[in-house]
């Protein structure tokens, strides 16, 4: 029968494989290739073909059953054919030209740059595809169910159970990773503020808080006169107040409370008292995500940080922790800002009290994070000693040098890159 066929039609036949044979290899890798986070969201936005997609690969098993079973088949009948056409035209020497020809057309043409195509551009060629495949699946399924049978067979003694494609749980690694690369769909300013907020579950409350010494706020045992002083001069909307020192407290006050009576004078000391708000005390070490749960289950915007003795070692705000997502923009930010100046000769004069997180996020510096919170702590960390005088160390390629010190203390740091950095 085979010989009554013209070899115009053996040619077009084979032709017509061929095609095929490109089909099912692009499909394979096209449905692969794609972006399972992208397909998801397609698919639950209404996309069909995304749909169809994902119906296909969360049974993988009868997908690649299918896709092969179509592969093989065509590329055996291609064969057949390619092996009758050079018979006809060669004799019996055609068998191995047609052997050597058609592995390398269908090599090129058929596996090589489809795959190629299908993996630069994996959703033009899966999504139409998969309305090809989808309905060829329900035509062959008994063929493609017998074959998934046999093969699960094989692989039950190697302890291969067959399973659906399930979406696999990133870490915050390669989340970072996965906001990065999407970059370009991103602006600069929220890929950097969703990079932060990956980040805050490394920092606790002790990175952004305010040390104990420098709090401010309104020492009840003092003048009505400083009192006034200190409410009208202060740059902070919420201030502790309490009695001879920061372990009487007595309470967290909101300017915004007394700001009427303040202005027409009838401000007192019991009407100051009265808006007092009851302190909220934070454990050290409460991871910042945690906290920022906290300030908004209890409305609260200020907090103490206390240690496992009950002592109050600084003041964190509901500022604080936004500003690590969203960087500076209060004015108490701004003023943390001018802990840090730069110099004409490129290095810096850093306020000893300046955080390591801070410096890290705002001069993309690499200091170590693990110990000390401030730079006067880590400087203090790495001589092991108090410093006597001018003092210089190297610190994760920056030379720090102590400037000034004010009771054991260091106050000020200029810090310069090594030339390694500079380069």
């Amino acid at each position: 029968m085979v010989e009554q066929i013209s070899l115009t039609a053996l040619f077009i036949l084979l032709g017509v494989l061929i095609v095929l044979s490109a089909f099912f290899s692009s499909s394979e890798t096209g449905l692969v290739a794609l972006n399972r986070y992208r397909l998801r969201h397609q698919a639950q936005s209404g996309h069909r073909g995304a749909r169809l997609a994902q119906s296909l690969l969360d049974k993988p098993d009868r997908m690649f059953g299918l896709i092969l079973l179509g592969n093989n088949l065509v590329n055996i009948l291609a064969a057949s054919i390619a092996t009758v056409i050079a018979l006809r035209l060669l004799g019996e020497a055609g068998i191995w030209v047609s052997t050597l020809v058609l592995t390398a057309v269908i090599l090129i043409f058929a596996e090589l740059a489809p795959k190629t195509v299908a993996a630069l551009y994996p959703q033009r060629v899966a999504y139409p595809a998969s309305y090809v495949l989808t309905p060829l699946l329900r035509i062959l399924y008994p063929v493609v169910w017998l074959i998934n049978l046999l093969a699960a067979a094989l692989l039950r003694p190697f302890g291969i159970r067959k399973m659906g494609i399930r979406p696999e749980s990133l870490n915050r690694e390669e989340l970072r990773t996965l906001v990065k690369e999407g970059g370009r769909h991103i602006s600069l300013d929220h890929q950097q503020m969703l990079i932060n907020i990956l980040d805050l579950e490394h920092g606790t409350v002790d990175d952004v808080m305010v040390p104990r010494q420098d709090i401010v706020g309104i020492d009840l045992d003092s003048s009505w006169e400083d009192i006034l002083d200190a409410l009208t001069q202060t740059i902070y909307t919420r201030m502790p107040v309490w009695r001879g020192d920061l372990d009487n407290i007595v309470g967290l006050l909101h300017i915004r409370t007394i700001l009427t009576k303040l202005a027409q004078n009838r401000l007192d000391l019991p009407a100051l008292r009265k808006a007092v708000r009851k302190p909220y005390f934070i454990p050290e070490g409460t991871p910042m995500t945690q906290q920022l749960l906290e300030f908004q289950r209890r409305e609260r915007r200020m907090g103490l940080v206390v240690d496992e003795y009950g002592d109050i070692q600084g003041l964190v705000t509901l500022d604080d922790i936004i500003e690590e997502i969203v960087g500076e923009y209060t004015t108490e930010g701004g003023a943390r800002q001018r802990l840090v100046r730069k110099l004409e000769n490129g290095s810096f004069i850093v306020d000893g009290a300046a955080t390591i997180r801070m410096l890290n996020r705002n001069l993309d510096w690499n200091l170590p994070t693990t110990g000390a919170k401030t730079l006067n702590g880590l400087i203090l960390e790495q001589l092991e000693s108090i410093p006597d005088g001018r003092t210089s160390l190297r610190i994760s390629g920056h030379i720090f040098t102590i400037v000034d010190m004010v009771d054991k203390r260091i106050r000020k740091v200029m810090v310069r890159p090594t030339e390694s950095e500079e380069e």
